[in-house]
């Protein structure tokens, strides 16, 4: 037997039964990323308006007596809903759907039947899975490629049967009805209880379908097929957009524009050239500060090379600057009898750091000096260089650079 959210998808309330609730836990997604697991209740109903996750379409959301319901789930021919407070078995309630979810579900489902029919009709592209996710839809098609042709005559011709207004209808077949024979389907679950469930769209399509769906293609309003993408085992995968969602990303779009023509203070035709134009600009001072960048380099390393003795260690943090500049640095004082230790970034936080100097005590102190600016590193040939957490450990970092020259010195 379909549940009544299948017999009726535009039902918005009814009032059923409790048969069962029984101690449950629900395992979901939580704020930060970790997966959470919530005590509470499962509640099975005589029977359901909200429907239970399959063919691809995700559960309702719902109440029962204005008790939340935060998953629907089938198990053979009867709906388990979790809710986290307990029903009374026997006795009357009210179950509501969450009609804004519902609708929008209705409208992806259906036109993902209306897209595939017409691309297997029109191309013979054969739909293998779909998925109706949270902000858009994909549906899986069997073939390496689809031309950006292809995907405009598709949406073109679903878009004209959404004018015409087809009727979409909902018939239930016994399992050995030669019909069954004759109707598109991907097999039944292992579980499967009760009559096969058709959707058909008139002269368009027939369906074995569990899901819930509009009454008449009008109800889609329109579909947007957004491109495709490259899927799994030589497949593509074809994005689209349905009824309200098409609104929604027409507003966030456009939305985006008005922003854009007051951010470039030009009209929306002539967006992309004046990021273009930006982005050379871009282009072109960044070749230039880096090309001053590197004459700073010279001129600092030339002013440090002249300056007084700093105990066998010099040293220079600057807050500008990456590891090519560093390395220009390094290049032009040279580091055979002296350690060298540049730094830039942040003063307190995050930066880079290099240390350069005799081979043997670069190999050393290098990991030492990591270790100290609690930062990750490597080096060969007498440099060692990293990534570091703590600029504001630099001091320290230097004082045992200084310690090993002064230890070296005594030795010798």
């Amino acid at each position: 037997m379909a549940f009544r959210c299948q017999r009726d998808s535009y039902a918005r309330e009814f009032t059923t039964t409790v048969v069962s609730c029984s101690p449950a836990e629900l395992q979901t997604a939580g704020s930060n990323g970790k997966k959470e697991v919530l005590s509470g209740f499962q509640v099975v109903l005589e029977d359901t308006l909200l429907f239970p996750e399959g063919g691809g379409q995700p559960d309702d959301r719902g109440t029962i007596n204005d008790i939340s319901v935060l998953r629907v789930t089938r198990r053979g021919a009867q709906a388990d809903h979790f809710t986290q407070t307990p029903l009374t078995p026997g006795s009357q309630v009210l179950v509501r759907v969450d009609w804004e979810r519902r609708f929008d579900h209705m409208q992806q489902h259906s036109g993902q039947h209306l897209i595939t029919a017409v691309a297997d009709h029109l191309f013979e592209l054969k739909t293998t899975s779909w998925e109706l996710g949270r902000l858009r839809s994909v549906i899986e098609l069997d073939s390496p490629s689809v031309t950006a042709e292809q995907v405009a005559a598709i949406e073109q011709s679903v878009n004209e049967k959404i004018r015409d207004r087809l009727p979409v209808n909902v018939r239930e077949l016994s399992l050995d009805d030669p019909e069954v024979e004759q109707v598109r389907g991907r097999g039944l679950p292992d579980d499967h209880a009760g009559p096969i469930r058709v959707v058909t769209i008139k002269g368009v399509d027939s369906n074995m379908c569990c899901g819930t769906h509009v009454s008449n293609l009008s109800d889609l309003q329109v579909i947007k097929i957004l491109g495709t993408e490259k899927g799994k085992k030589n497949k593509t995968n074809l994005i689209f957009l349905a009824g309200n969602r098409v609104l929604k990303w027409m507003e966030r779009s456009h939305g985006t524009e008005k922003a854009l023509t007051t951010l470039l203070k030009c009209g929306a035709e002539d967006h992309v050239e004046a990021v273009k134009k930006l982005q050379n600009s871009t282009k072109l001072l960044q070749k230039n500060n880096l090309n001053l960048l590197r004459d700073l380099a010279v001129h600092i390393a030339h002013s440090l090379r002249n300056s007084s003795d700093g105990g066998g260690v010099v040293t220079l943090h600057r807050k500008e600057g990456d590891s090519e500049f560093m390395n220009i640095i390094a290049n032009e004082i040279g580091s055979e009898e002296t350690i060298l230790f540049l730094t830039v970034g942040d003063e307190k936080g995050a930066g880079l750091f290099l240390l350069a100097g005799p081979a043997e005590a670069v190999e050393t102190l290098g990991p030492r000096v990591a270790e100290v600016l609690e930062g990750k590193g490597a080096g060969k040939k007498g440099r060692f260089q990293g990534k570091a957490t703590k600029m504001s450990r630099r001091a320290e970092a230097q004082a045992l650079l200084l310690d090993y020259v002064s230890t070296q010195s005594a030795e010798e």
